[in-house]
């Protein structure tokens, strides 16, 4: 990827270096703030602000002041008068004067805090009751008074919907909330099967709140009927509200689009624009519903969901979902609609060269007809850069775009008019320089085809590989419904050191289950997790050692989250494949997870759902299987995603079962296992790998 200048002067990666973050690259993604102008923290942490069109910047918020206050963050009022900086607590700092607004700090510690879209009207959430001001240095408006502390969440999502769904709070001339009520206890999770929190919407006038108290939205009746979740709200004016809602089983989702009716002092949300969007083959949806984004005249909208082929495109529509203009078509996905304009539509997807690990960006000129069609980014840097994201200013008159490799990433500033490049905004210019001394690994993104299954995989190569002789091969996988590790992206990580310095042939495969290649793959898993996905590892597995480099006595497996559940599986299998592998912070039982995620997947633990196949798909009962392979189990004791109930059930297990094995807990440390931990686990892990690799018998 980055040439370098002789051979003999290159060294080998270390484990250090990952650690100490020496190769990690920059991105550049612009606070913008009008058409023209945006915020950026600088190198030196002042926060700057830059007008394009007059090529004009200064400092708004110098380093000193945010440090003064010990701030790690900062958001500016849209009406540019106050700008708040947080910490432990939050401070207003007014302009031009750049004057603290003392004896108005907020309550702490506050929960959510945001912005009116004008003026610098503000909400936030305390103790879980929301507040409004109509400025900064207002006196308080309370806008609930009910709110309790794990039963009653009041512009807060509980732990369920936090992790698990999309979520938001928005403050318009109205203002919109979200109630969650009737919550167990802390203690008792909302896992599969479990009660979940009942969601009610609601919506203040935030220019009169104490002449019109709080208006719910109604729920659609054929969601109603039974158990549901709130997914996403979009504002399309003051007064249209759009909601979406989706059946706890998670097929059926009703889009609902809902006007303030004055002389009825309610929100009406008639039948005929409710839009329902049902999977007949899965759930609804990828990983989350998509959101709608409106066009100009307010009621038609586009949005992406999957075509008559399976694929998911972008539709537009108008009046009803049977009648659906489809925007977008072919053996691809579009993946995510970046902005409409009068007379563009901007949206990302990987059909170039049929690469579903790319993402390009591209352009429909909707205000003609037929619709043009333009890639953007395609040939832009087309060595460097084929997976991009972008972000718009005001109107789409200029975006930023942003790309992750599969060469150093870079960020680029365009015109929204004719896409030309405006400036390089970030290139890595420092890091492409260290790179030059460092022996890199090299990266090979193919695809098997196994049985009418493509299985697309990224394989890192030791530097100066040598396909006439043996290497030993670690498969990293996570796996999980919906997601994609093969994709064309620039990173210096564990594994590259693994290839670079301990010459480890490292693959990455996207088995069934996994996102952008049609519905077919994807709802391949739907009710049966940890089967297509753990055999379809094993698959690649064997044609790695059909290739010829692998040493077959020297194969091993890791993951994380979902990927420790695949790898423990993988290792339980009874193949004989793996010598030795890792999960750290495995789910191990489905019946331990978050309801939300996983009956979107796997239907009910009822007997007269999908209780068995719960039962079935434990690592618990293959027990017996992890007798003669090396495992590591790792864990971190207060991790609130994936229980550390989920590593010592697996543990508990394998004690009863008198099968040895290796484990390492993380004391007070959540899912991501940072800090201190993360150094710890890495070395840990190394150290294991390569006792596992150092002799072949």
């Amino acid at each position: 990827i980055v040439h370098s200048p002789t051979g003999s002067s290159l060294r080998a990666l270390t484990l250090k270096d990952v650690l100490n973050g020496t190769f990690s690259y920059k991105t550049f993604f612009p606070n913008w703030i009008s058409g023209q102008e945006y915020l950026h923290q600088s190198a030196d942490n002042n926060i700057v602000l830059y007008n394009i069109e007059t090529g004009e910047s200064y400092v708004i918020l110098s380093n000193s002041t945010m440090k003064s206050v010990n701030a790690s963050n900062y958001g500016l009022s849209p009406d540019r008068v106050v700008v708040f900086l947080s910490f432990s607590s939050l401070f207003f700092l007014f302009f031009p004067s750049r004057e603290f607004l003392r004896g108005y700090e907020l309550p702490r510690p506050i929960q959510y805090l945001c912005w009116s879209p004008v003026g610098s009207k503000l909400a936030y959430v305390y103790q879980n009751n929301i507040y409004l001001k109509q400025r900064p240095g207002d006196p308080p408006y309370q806008i609930t008074y009910n709110g309790r502390e794990n039963k009653i969440f009041n512009g807060i999502p509980d732990w369920v919907y936090e992790g698990k769904l999309y979520f938001f709070f928005l403050v318009l001339p109205l203002q919109a909330y979200n109630n969650n009520e009737d919550l167990p206890s802390k203690s008792e999770n909302r896992t599969a099967g479990a009660k979940n929190p009942v969601v009610r919407i609601f919506i203040v006038d935030t220019i009169y709140p104490q002449h019109v108290g709080p208006i719910e939205v109604p729920v659609p009746s054929m969601i109603a009927s039974s158990d549901y979740y709130f997914s996403w709200l979009t504002w399309v004016t003051d007064e249209r509200v759009c909601l979406q809602w989706l059946k706890r089983v998670q097929n059926v989702s009703v889009l609902s689009i809902c006007d303030f009716r004055e002389d009825w002092h309610a929100w009406d949300c008639p039948k005929t624009q409710e839009h329902i969007e049902e999977s007949r083959t899965g759930w609804a949806g990828g990983f989350f519903v998509s959101t709608p984004v409106f066009s100009y005249d307010a009621i038609s909208y586009y949005k992406i969901f999957s075509d008559k082929d399976g694929y998911k495109h972008i539709h537009y529509i108008k009046d009803t979902v049977e009648n659906a203009i489809q925007i977008t078509s072919g053996k691809w996905e579009a993946i995510n609609i970046f902005r409409v304009t009068q007379d563009s539509l901007f949206y990302s997807s990987n059909e170039f060269e049929d690469y579903p690990g790319r993402r390009n960006i591209y352009r429909i000129s909707i205000g003609s007809y037929p619709p043009s069609k333009k890639c953007v980014t395609c040939h832009l840097r087309k060595e460097r850069c084929q997976y991009y994201t972008a972000s718009f200013s005001d109107y789409a008159k200029y975006y930023a775009l942003i790309c992750y490799g599969p060469g150093l990433p870079i960020s680029t500033l365009h015109d929204g008019r004719t896409d030309q490049e405006i400036k390089i905004l970030e290139e890595n210019k420092e890091l492409e320089t260290a790179l030059k001394y460092i022996q890199l690994p090299t990266e090979e993104i193919k695809k098997l085809e196994v049985d009418e299954i493509t299985l697309w995989y990224k394989m890192i190569l030791p530097p100066q590989f040598d396909r006439s002789r043996k290497y030993p091969l670690l498969i990293q996988v996570y796996g999980g419904p919906c997601s994609q590790s093969v994709r064309s992206v620039f990173a210096v990580n564990w594994i590259s050191y693994l290839a670079s310095k301990e010459g480890i042939v490292i693959a990455l495969v996207d088995g069934r289950g996994t996102a952008f290649q049609g519905d077919k793959f994807l709802y391949a898993v739907y009710r049966k997790l940890g089967v297509y996905e753990v055999e379809d590892q094993i698959t690649a597995v064997r044609k790695f050692i059909e290739m010829g480099f692998i040493d077959e006595k020297r194969i091993a497996i890791w993951g994380w989250s979902y990927g420790g559940y695949v790898s423990s599986l993988a290792l339980a299998s009874g193949t004989g494949l793996f010598k030795c592998g890792i999960a750290v912070a495995p789910v191990s039982s489905w019946e331990y997870y978050a309801s939300i995620y996983t009956e979107r997947f796997m239907g009910f633990p009822t007997k007269d759902d999908n209780l068995e196949h719960y039962k079935n798909s434990t690592v618990m009962a293959r027990a017996e299987y992890f007798r003669n392979v090396d495992y590591l189990l790792i864990h971190g004791t207060a991790d609130d995603n994936v229980h550390f109930q989920n590593s010592a059930q697996i543990a508990k297990a394998l004690v009863n079962a008198q099968v040895d094995f290796q484990a390492m807990w993380y004391s007070d440390q959540n899912h991501g296992l940072s800090g201190l931990s993360t150094n710890h686990l890495y070395t840990h892990m190394t150290h294991f790998l390569k006792q596992c690799f150092s002799s072949s018998d």
